[in-house]
């Protein structure tokens, strides 16, 4: 019996790590993306065209077992008219098209009673200027297309409201209200994520919590053990667990959560596929965050999500130029510990993610060190 063929919609960096961990499992891999950024070239079954004609999306579908997305922005549900019936799409396109709307996702968290921060969908500057009011500081999202920094902004008066609304808020019409979202700053003590691969029967498995760091809104660093308290830790598992049932994802996803100063636990986001956070489970845990996305994908046995080493740090490789990026890697492969992964990418932007570097040691402090050391020597 032959392996199954996997697809993925989109070819960026979490397209080209799927695929490695796939083929370590012999599973065939078809990417199809819109733009060729490097980070696919060298693998061995990547279409570049234009992936919202139906035409493309077909002929690229066929042959394909099941099929999934790098990001929650592929147009996933733009194949619900091509594929055939026993190809199965997942995560599926009403959960993808529900994370991508921040309204929708906070009307789906408030149905299934996650804890999550106070917010409100504002359709009027007047009701966006009257939430900060009560709030008191807030978080202003336009509701599509915010991300890393993006699309958002951070507001501590009514008075800061108007340019915020004019850069973020969405146009409304006759099918939806725009607008966008408040949401009341959480003055959290930390920042954490649960990875959670799930199977389509619902069956699931919990990696550990990571402490995360950002910085200017990116994602800096990501370590575990997290350091929380057991209560605390039981409580970011359970809300994760919960956040992805209640979505009904199938795959890898990641709840983003905040910690506050008592150790509650409040839901911030969800990315339905691998996680920036979860890079470290590459070397750090027995089954990475992309192996068990493809097995649940292909509705497989999970693997153990477990650490197999005491501690372990992940730091974000950034750009700090503009230009076409010339790896140096000879001081960070030096680095004892540390696992330096590139992305291929052929072009440099500053803040652009670059790759990543993971760290294992002892104690959470040492590779912490060593991943900062490792990632600030990567030239590029």
């Amino acid at each position: 019996m032959s392996l199954p063929t996997l697809g993925i919609l989109g070819g960026g960096q979490l397209a080209r790590m799927t695929a490695l961990a796939a083929a370590r499992l012999s599973v065939p891999v078809k990417i199809l993306t819109d733009t060729e950024t490097g980070t696919s070239r060298g693998l061995p079954d990547v279409t570049v065209a234009d992936w919202t004609d139906p035409f493309v999306l077909q002929a690229w579908a066929e042959g394909c077992d099941a099929v999934t997305v790098e990001s929650e922005w592929a147009p996933a549900d733009r194949l619900r008219g091509v594929l055939p019936p026993d190809v199965a799409l997942r995560p599926g396109v009403d959960a993808l098209v529900a994370i991508r709307h921040k309204g929708r996702q906070r009307a789906r968290y408030a149905e299934a009673g996650l804890p999550q921060p106070e917010h409100v969908w504002a359709e009027t500057p007047t009701q966006a200027r009257d939430a900060v009011a009560r709030f008191g500081a807030a978080v202003l999202k336009q509701f599509e297309g915010s991300y890393d920094g993006y699309g958002n902004a951070t507001v501590r008066s009514p008075d800061e409201v108007g340019p915020a609304w004019d850069a973020l808020a969405a146009v409304g019409d006759d099918d939806r209200p725009g607008g966008l979202l408040v949401e009341a700053f959480v003055p959290f003590e930390a920042e954490a994520a649960v990875t959670v691969a799930r199977r389509a029967d619902g069956e699931s498995v919990v990696y550990p919590v990571v402490r995360s760091e950002h910085r200017d809104h990116r994602l800096w660093a990501a370590s575990t053990p997290a350091g929380f308290s057991d209560e605390t830790e039981a409580a970011a598992r359970d809300a994760a667990l919960a956040t992805i049932d209640a979505l009904g994802l199938t795959g890898v996803a990641t709840v983003e959560l905040f910690v506050t100063d008592r150790g509650r636990v409040l839901v911030n986001e969800v990315a339905p596929r691998p996680h920036n956070t979860a890079h470290l489970t590459l070397d750090a845990h027995h089954t990475s965050q992309f192996e068990n996305h493809v097995r649940a994908v292909l509705d497989w046995p999970l693997g153990d999500p477990g650490l197999r080493v005491p501690a372990a740090c992940m730091v974000n490789v950034l750009a700090t130029r503009e230009g076409r990026a010339e790896p140096d890697l000879a001081a960070a492969l030096a680095v004892p510990g540390a696992s330096v992964w590139l992305y291929g990418k052929d072009e440099a932007r500053a803040g652009r993610k670059m790759g990543h570097v993971t760290a294992t040691s002892a104690t959470a402090a040492t590779a912490r060190q060593r991943a900062e050391t490792a990632a600030e020597a990567v030239r590029l």
